[in-house]
Protein backbone atom coordinates (compact mmCIF):
# COMPACT_ATOMS: atom_id res chain seq x y z
CA UNK A 1 0.00 0.00 0.00
CA UNK A 2 1.40 3.31 -0.90
CA UNK A 3 1.52 5.80 2.12
CA UNK A 4 0.15 9.23 1.61
CA UNK A 5 3.62 10.88 1.76
CA UNK A 6 4.50 9.31 -1.28
CA UNK A 7 2.13 10.59 -3.09
CA UNK A 8 2.99 13.48 -5.28
CA UNK A 9 1.04 16.61 -3.81
CA UNK A 10 -0.83 18.57 -6.71
CA UNK A 11 -1.72 22.00 -5.85
CA UNK A 12 -5.77 22.21 -6.46
CA UNK A 13 -7.18 24.44 -8.31
CA UNK A 14 -9.15 27.84 -6.76
CA UNK A 15 -12.59 27.49 -7.89
CA UNK A 16 -14.18 30.35 -9.60
CA UNK A 17 -16.45 32.64 -8.31
CA UNK A 18 -20.10 33.03 -9.90
CA UNK A 19 -19.40 36.52 -10.22
CA UNK A 20 -16.45 35.86 -12.41
CA UNK A 21 -18.59 35.31 -15.59
CA UNK A 22 -15.76 36.69 -17.92
CA UNK A 23 -13.43 34.10 -16.92
CA UNK A 24 -16.13 31.13 -17.03
CA UNK A 25 -16.21 32.23 -20.49
CA UNK A 26 -12.60 32.62 -21.13
CA UNK A 27 -12.09 29.12 -19.72
CA UNK A 28 -14.92 27.58 -22.04
CA UNK A 29 -13.97 28.95 -24.88
CA UNK A 30 -10.16 27.80 -24.03
CA UNK A 31 -11.13 24.18 -23.41
CA UNK A 32 -11.44 23.74 -27.13
CA UNK A 33 -8.15 24.37 -28.17
CA UNK A 34 -7.25 20.61 -26.64
CA UNK A 35 -10.20 19.76 -29.11
CA UNK A 36 -9.86 18.01 -32.50
CA UNK A 37 -12.63 20.17 -33.54
CA UNK A 38 -9.96 23.27 -32.56
CA UNK A 39 -10.03 24.50 -35.80
CA UNK A 40 -13.47 24.91 -35.98
CA UNK A 41 -14.43 26.20 -32.90
CA UNK A 42 -11.68 28.89 -33.83
CA UNK A 43 -13.83 29.51 -37.39
CA UNK A 44 -16.57 29.85 -35.61
CA UNK A 45 -15.47 32.06 -32.62
CA UNK A 46 -13.92 34.35 -35.30
CA UNK A 47 -17.12 34.38 -37.09
CA UNK A 48 -19.64 34.89 -34.11
CA UNK A 49 -17.07 38.06 -32.12
CA UNK A 50 -17.78 40.15 -35.57
CA UNK A 51 -21.20 40.60 -34.85
CA UNK A 52 -22.69 39.53 -31.44
CA UNK A 53 -20.77 37.46 -29.38
CA UNK A 54 -18.48 39.20 -26.56
CA UNK A 55 -15.02 37.18 -26.28
CA UNK A 56 -12.33 37.69 -28.90
CA UNK A 57 -11.08 35.17 -30.97
CA UNK A 58 -7.41 36.35 -29.67
CA UNK A 59 -8.37 34.07 -26.31
CA UNK A 60 -8.44 30.88 -28.69
CA UNK A 61 -5.61 31.91 -31.52
CA UNK A 62 -3.39 32.68 -28.38
CA UNK A 63 -3.10 28.68 -27.22
CA UNK A 64 -3.45 26.95 -30.40
CA UNK A 65 -0.33 28.99 -31.81
CA UNK A 66 1.29 27.93 -28.57
CA UNK A 67 0.11 24.02 -28.94
CA UNK A 68 1.25 23.48 -32.31
CA UNK A 69 3.40 26.57 -32.92
CA UNK A 70 4.01 25.02 -36.80
CA UNK A 71 0.38 25.74 -37.36
CA UNK A 72 0.36 29.37 -35.95
CA UNK A 73 0.11 31.26 -39.58
CA UNK A 74 -2.69 28.99 -40.76
CA UNK A 75 -4.68 29.28 -37.33
CA UNK A 76 -3.83 32.84 -38.09
CA UNK A 77 -5.62 32.68 -41.84
CA UNK A 78 -8.64 30.38 -40.14
CA UNK A 79 -9.52 34.00 -37.59
CA UNK A 80 -8.93 36.23 -40.52
CA UNK A 81 -11.66 34.49 -43.14
CA UNK A 82 -14.00 33.84 -39.87
CA UNK A 83 -13.99 37.27 -38.53
CA UNK A 84 -14.39 39.05 -42.12
CA UNK A 85 -17.52 37.03 -42.96
CA UNK A 86 -18.61 37.86 -39.30
CA UNK A 87 -18.36 40.91 -40.90
CA UNK A 88 -20.23 40.97 -43.50
CA UNK A 89 -23.01 39.24 -41.35
CA UNK A 90 -23.02 41.87 -39.19
CA UNK A 91 -23.03 44.46 -42.37
CA UNK A 92 -26.16 42.43 -43.43
CA UNK A 93 -28.07 42.65 -40.12
CA UNK A 94 -27.25 46.39 -40.00
CA UNK A 95 -28.72 46.54 -43.45
CA UNK A 96 -31.40 44.58 -44.24
CA UNK A 97 -32.40 43.51 -40.71
CA UNK A 98 -31.78 46.59 -38.19
CA UNK A 99 -35.62 47.69 -37.73
CA UNK A 100 -36.06 44.17 -37.13
CA UNK A 101 -33.11 43.51 -34.19
CA UNK A 102 -31.93 46.47 -33.17
CA UNK A 103 -33.78 46.49 -29.89
CA UNK A 104 -32.47 42.77 -29.20
CA UNK A 105 -28.93 44.06 -29.84
CA UNK A 106 -29.34 46.76 -27.42
CA UNK A 107 -30.87 44.21 -25.09
CA UNK A 108 -28.71 41.34 -24.95
CA UNK A 109 -25.47 41.86 -26.65
CA UNK A 110 -22.91 43.11 -24.41
CA UNK A 111 -21.02 46.03 -26.15
CA UNK A 112 -24.15 47.63 -27.70
CA UNK A 113 -25.84 50.68 -26.30
CA UNK A 114 -27.52 54.01 -27.70
CA UNK A 115 -24.53 56.30 -26.71
CA UNK A 116 -22.12 54.03 -28.04
CA UNK A 117 -23.89 53.58 -31.60
CA UNK A 118 -24.42 57.23 -31.71
CA UNK A 119 -21.26 57.83 -30.82
CA UNK A 120 -19.92 55.42 -33.97
CA UNK A 121 -22.09 57.27 -35.94
CA UNK A 122 -20.25 60.31 -35.60
CA UNK A 123 -17.20 58.44 -36.43
CA UNK A 124 -18.55 56.88 -39.39
CA UNK A 125 -19.81 60.88 -40.61
CA UNK A 126 -16.07 62.26 -39.67
CA UNK A 127 -13.82 59.75 -41.20
CA UNK A 128 -15.81 57.32 -42.79
CA UNK A 129 -14.77 53.90 -43.53
CA UNK A 130 -11.08 54.69 -41.78
CA UNK A 131 -12.51 54.61 -38.57
CA UNK A 132 -13.26 50.71 -39.26
CA UNK A 133 -9.47 49.75 -39.61
CA UNK A 134 -8.94 50.98 -36.00
CA UNK A 135 -11.97 48.73 -34.72
CA UNK A 136 -10.71 45.88 -37.27
CA UNK A 137 -6.71 46.21 -35.53
CA UNK A 138 -7.58 47.27 -31.43
CA UNK A 139 -9.62 45.89 -28.59
CA UNK A 140 -12.20 48.49 -29.61
CA UNK A 141 -15.96 46.58 -29.61
CA UNK A 142 -15.71 45.48 -33.60
CA UNK A 143 -19.12 44.12 -34.07
CA UNK A 144 -20.98 47.45 -33.28
CA UNK A 145 -18.79 49.02 -36.11
CA UNK A 146 -19.72 46.39 -38.81
CA UNK A 147 -23.66 46.50 -37.68
CA UNK A 148 -23.63 50.42 -37.83
CA UNK A 149 -21.43 50.28 -41.00
CA UNK A 150 -24.55 48.75 -42.29
CA UNK A 151 -27.01 50.78 -41.26
CA UNK A 152 -25.80 53.73 -41.80
CA UNK A 153 -24.61 52.88 -45.34
CA UNK A 154 -21.22 52.31 -45.86
CA UNK A 155 -20.11 51.01 -49.29
CA UNK A 156 -19.37 47.96 -48.91
CA UNK A 157 -16.54 46.93 -51.05
CA UNK A 158 -14.13 49.05 -49.05
CA UNK A 159 -16.10 47.96 -46.17
CA UNK A 160 -15.04 44.71 -46.92
CA UNK A 161 -11.09 45.40 -47.85
CA UNK A 162 -10.64 47.44 -44.33
CA UNK A 163 -12.33 45.04 -42.33
CA UNK A 164 -9.70 42.53 -44.29
CA UNK A 165 -6.84 44.21 -44.17
CA UNK A 166 -7.50 45.45 -40.25
CA UNK A 167 -8.56 41.87 -38.96
CA UNK A 168 -5.19 40.20 -40.77
CA UNK A 169 -3.05 42.57 -39.47
CA UNK A 170 -4.34 42.30 -35.77
CA UNK A 171 -4.02 38.45 -36.16
CA UNK A 172 -1.14 37.67 -37.46
CA UNK A 173 0.14 40.40 -35.43
CA UNK A 174 -1.39 37.77 -32.43
CA UNK A 175 0.16 34.37 -33.50
CA UNK A 176 3.47 35.57 -34.60
CA UNK A 177 3.94 37.11 -31.03
CA UNK A 178 3.11 33.88 -29.40
CA UNK A 179 4.78 31.68 -32.12
CA UNK A 180 8.09 34.00 -31.18
CA UNK A 181 7.54 34.16 -27.52
CA UNK A 182 6.61 30.05 -27.09
CA UNK A 183 4.38 28.23 -24.08
CA UNK A 184 5.53 30.34 -21.22
CA UNK A 185 3.14 32.60 -22.20
CA UNK A 186 -0.08 30.64 -20.86
CA UNK A 187 0.95 30.49 -17.45
CA UNK A 188 1.53 34.31 -17.14
CA UNK A 189 -2.38 34.54 -19.01
CA UNK A 190 -3.75 32.12 -16.35
CA UNK A 191 -1.53 33.32 -13.40
CA UNK A 192 -2.62 37.69 -14.46
CA UNK A 193 -6.05 36.95 -16.25
CA UNK A 194 -8.16 39.68 -14.53
CA UNK A 195 -5.27 42.04 -14.28
CA UNK A 196 -5.18 41.82 -17.78
CA UNK A 197 -8.93 41.42 -18.29
CA UNK A 198 -8.75 44.76 -16.51
CA UNK A 199 -6.08 46.48 -18.85
CA UNK A 200 -8.11 45.58 -21.63
CA UNK A 201 -11.02 46.89 -20.30
CA UNK A 202 -9.01 50.57 -19.73
CA UNK A 203 -7.70 49.97 -23.06
CA UNK A 204 -11.05 49.57 -24.44
CA UNK A 205 -12.73 52.70 -22.51
CA UNK A 206 -10.01 55.06 -23.48
CA UNK A 207 -9.90 54.07 -27.16
CA UNK A 208 -13.58 55.32 -27.17
CA UNK A 209 -12.88 58.42 -25.01
CA UNK A 210 -9.90 59.14 -26.87
CA UNK A 211 -11.65 59.28 -29.90
CA UNK A 212 -14.84 61.04 -28.74
CA UNK A 213 -12.69 64.14 -27.04
CA UNK A 214 -11.34 64.37 -30.99
CA UNK A 215 -14.78 65.01 -31.65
Amino acid sequence: MMSSESQTDQPIPKPVPRWAVHRRLYDWVLSFSHSRNAAGALFALSFAESSFFPIPPDVLLAPLCLGERKRAMWFASITTIGSVLGAVLGYVIGWGAWDALGDFLFTYVPGFSHEHFDTVQTWYDEWGIWVLFAAAFTPIPFKVFTIAGGVFGQPFVPFLLVSLVGRALRFFLVAGIFWAIGPKAMPFIDRYFNLLCLLFTILLVGGFLAIKLLN
